[in-house]
């Protein structure tokens, strides 16, 4: 095995692999970025190149894969090459290809298999009429997803490995939340059953109102580790509650897709069933946020509507990963950086998201959201970032870690909201 240098070993070998792998990572993002322009209609090109920028000099891959390091920015060039892919009859076949091949890479991005089954269903292997079946469509595409599925899964399956595999791909014992939240629906409920502890004496104290108390978990969603979460005052949360609220929200943009199955409703349906999962999936990591902003931001400025749900996204998704990158050297580069790509894109995103279609542009009710919401974000990055270790030292450690996630979760919840009534009203 290769030694690394976080473990206080130095290998000359694994830098050189990690930098190779940057090196690529960029080449298949450039190239993805670079063909999202290039078949943008000519009335959209300018917004396209701002996006496709934007989405390049993320903090959010910067964060991920320059400095936390993971292959992630490398597997989202992919997913972005074959949504492109996507937006083109003739290669079609080569985006559900370029998909199965990802999901090979990592199995986060079943998340977003069902958009991608019901689009390629009703434009590739469906007519103009629904029982209209293109049957060798059907055919070319199931047999290239098996071969893929098959290249890759064989050698586990030939040496009896599947039922390992899946539990390590589905690891249900680490409990509901990572040992960080990350900004979701459980981050709001954890937050939730945290206030419930100190209000229960008070509760019963002033209102004679009893209220149960599990003592064995009261430690548990704040001990910052990973293992089973236990709520002391909440009901418990399963992963069957989890799959079947995520299955549930993915169902609901899925039913348009399918009766207006065109490359911006896809998009939209692609980031909706990133929403869902992020929100209501089981152990959810903090960095998967990154599988809603990056499709996203493809089409957040197809109009101000989009755009007011993507801004409170975007800063919440950000602030979020920054106790990924915790020592105080790193501390100037993920803030200034972050705050001047925001100030940068949200200014040249404003400028060039037009109205929609019949309408002024005027102020929205998210972009009245997303000014007071991004106004909180500074005392807050401040205070958990350096207030609370000036004042508290190594005292209440978990506590800056409960407000970002569930600050975070704010803007996420908001933004999905928000994009729900826009994808159903456009």
């Amino acid at each position: 095995m290769l030694k690394v240098f976080n473990l206080e070993y130095d290998s000359w070998r694994t830098i050189y692999f990690q930098r190779a792998t940057v090196i690529l990572t960029e080449l298949v993002l450039v190239y993805s970025l670079h063909l999202f322009v290039e078949t943008s209609p000519i009335s959209s090109k300018k917004p396209a190149r701002v996006a496709a920028l934007s989405i390049l000099l993320s903090p959010g891959l910067l964060i991920i894969d320059h400095i936390h390091f993971q292959y992630n920015g490398f597997m989202y060039g992919l997913l972005i090459l074959s949504l492109v892919l996507a937006r083109k009859q003739s290669t079609l076949l080569y985006s559900g290809i370029l998909f199965a091949v990802l999901l090979m890479f990592k199995h986060i991005y079943l998340y977003l298999a069902p958009a991608y089954f019901v689009y390629l269903l009703r434009v590739y292997c469906l007519g103009s009429k629904i029982y209209h079946i293109r049957f060798w469509n059907c055919a070319k595409l199931s047999v290239s997803i098996l071969a893929v599925f098959g290249l890759a899964l064989g050698p586990f399956a030939y040496w009896g490995q599947i039922p390992q595999l899946l539990s390590r791909l589905f690891p249900f014992s680490r409990g509901l939340c990572h040992a960080y939240w990350a900004p979701n629906i459980w981050a709001m409920y954890s937050f939730t059953d945290r206030v419930l502890i100190y209000l229960a004496p008070l509760a019963e104290k002033f209102l004679h109102l009893p209220i149960h108390i599990n003592t064995s978990a009261l430690h548990s969603v704040t001990r910052g580790l990973v293992g089973d979460t236990s709520f002391a005052v909440l009901p418990e949360v399963t992963p069957t509650h989890t799959f079947a609220l995520t299955l549930l929200f993915q169902a609901i943009p899925l039913v348009k897709l399918f009766f207006q199955p065109d490359w911006h409703t896809f998009i939209s349906a692609i980031t909706l069933c990133g929403y869902s999962s992020f929100l209501f999936g089981w152990h959810v990591h903090e960095k998967a946020i990154l599988l809603v902003i990056l499709p996203f931001s493809l089409i957040a400025l197809k109009d101000r509507r989009y755009l007011s749900a993507f801004r409170p996204l975007a800063v919440a998704g950000h602030v979020s990963l920054f106790p990924l990158i915790f020592t105080s050297a790193e501390f100037p580069i993920k803030v200034v950086y972050t705050i001047t790509w925001l100030i940068a894109y949200f200014t040249a995103f404003d400028q060039l998201a037009p109205a929609p279609e019949g309408k002024g542009k005027r102020v929205f009710l998210l972009d009245r959201f997303s000014f007071l919401y991004i106004a909180v974000s500074i005392p807050l990055i401040a205070y958990c970032s350096l207030v609370h270790r000036m004042v508290w030292g190594r005292k209440f450690e978990f506590v800056p870690l409960m407000f970002t996630s569930s600050y975070s979760a704010v803007g996420v919840v908001g933004s999905w909201v928000g994009f729900m009534v826009v994808y159903f009203t456009s």
